[in-house]
């Protein structure tokens, strides 16, 4: 598993391009067809289980599951939904809803429950800190009741969506949210170090926002180069790597539909010269029609601070002593200050788990938990 440096916890970044390489062809020219083909892979190997969210990826993936499955008389995909009591702006059940009765799957969906149980520190959390240590992303522990659900299986996700379909350079905004949105982000990309890494040392901290600001400023606009860019980022091959190693954990293939080499290479022969394509419209493009309009339809994107940051995390941090921190990355006195008031800063999630998990080392005597995780099936 690909794992995280201690510049990375501290920053609360995972930086980093890998050199070009060669281009693969596009087996099947049709991007719909290629991203049918990479699911068959997880339909042939039983229990195939979606990640589902309601989001726009996770719905492309399970419409594409149901339709390559039925039509191979195959089982039906096991779509798997988290829901999170206390966390508002993480709720996309109307679209959960509207997503599973389109495609008639609600016999085989299946709803998990929270409130502190997904915390960064939170009982699921502890149970991958104290097998793994802190890896990356923080919130990969959502993913270990699914994985254990997946056990024999395949496990299918929707990782990528979010730099291949959408990327960073959003096309200009035409409504009034988009361009609320766009005012947000250049206030947030015009502070400085201080502002944005207030928690390291001064050096540490113009060091991660020379890098953040270089990354983001390279991203191409053009849909083919931004593919390959992006496929060769640190943040998603380590990604990729941990959602990997989770599933193996359980005997389960993990599965990136939307990151798979064929899917990839049609998506860049059909659109690679687009530039500025948004996430809707390329979403539309790939369905063609093909999937019910519920898969595709815009939506918010939901926000998940909330659910990762609760009780345990708010404990912890406000019982901190400074112990545990690499001095020479991070300035605790202003750590502590920090984490003094609530909400922390979202940057600072790294650091939690790893001096949470300092603090609170493995005990190799005590027998593996199993998840205490409600499990609803559907009707």
């Amino acid at each position: 598993m690909l794992r995280p440096t201690p510049f990375d916890l501290a920053t609360g970044t995972l930086l980093g391009v890998g050199p070009p390489r060669r281009p693969v062809a596009a087996g099947v020219p049709d991007p719909l067809g290629a991203l049918d083909a990479a699911v068959l892979a997880g339909l042939n190997r039983p229990p195939c289980v979606v990640s589902f969210s309601g989001g726009l990826d996770s719905s492309l993936i399970l419409a594409v599951a149901v339709r390559a499955a039925r039509r191979e008389g195959l089982p039906d995909p096991v779509p798997v939904t988290w829901r999170f009591g206390g966390a508002p702006r993480a709720d996309e059940s109307h679209w959960q809803q509207r997503v599973i009765g389109a495609l008639g799957i609600g016999r085989s969906w299946q709803i998990l429950r929270a409130d502190d149980d997904l915390d960064l520190v939170g009982p699921v959390a502890r149970r991958l800190l104290h097998r793994h240590g802190v890896v990356h992303p923080v919130n990969l522990h959502l993913h270990l009741p699914i994985a254990e659900l997946a056990t024999g299986g395949s496990l299918l996700t929707g990782a990528g969506g979010d730099q291949i379909l959408a990327g960073w350079r959003r096309p200009p905004a035409t409504s009034l949210r988009g361009r609320l949105w766009w005012l947000r982000h250049a206030a947030r990309t015009r502070r400085g170090p201080a502002e944005m890494f207030p928690w390291l040392r001064a050096a540490v901290a113009r060091e991660a926002h020379r890098a953040q600001r270089a990354e983001q400023r390279a991203e191409p606009r053009r849909l083919g180069q931004r593919i390959a860019w992006h496929t060769r980022r640190r943040d998603l091959l380590t990604t990729c790597s941990a959602l990997a190693a989770l599933a193996a954990e359980h005997r389960a293939a993990a599965i990136q539909p939307l990151l798979d080499e064929g899917f990839l290479a049609a998506l860049t022969t059909r659109y690679g010269d687009h530039r500025n394509i948004g996430r809707d419209r390329l979403l539309t493009e790939i369905a063609r029609g093909a999937l019910p309009a519920e898969v595709t339809a815009p939506r918010r994107k939901a926000r998940f601070l909330e659910v990762f940051f609760r009780t345990p995390t708010r404990e912890f941090v406000s019982s901190w002593d400074g112990a545990g921190a690499e001095e020479e990355l991070v300035d605790t006195e202003a750590l502590r200050a920090l984490w003094s008031h609530w909400p922390i800063p979202g940057g600072t999630a790294s650091l939690v788990q790893q001096l949470w998990l300092a603090a609170n080392p493995p005990d190799s005597a005590r027998r593996p938990e199993r998840s205490d995780i409600d499990v609803e099936v559907t009707p």
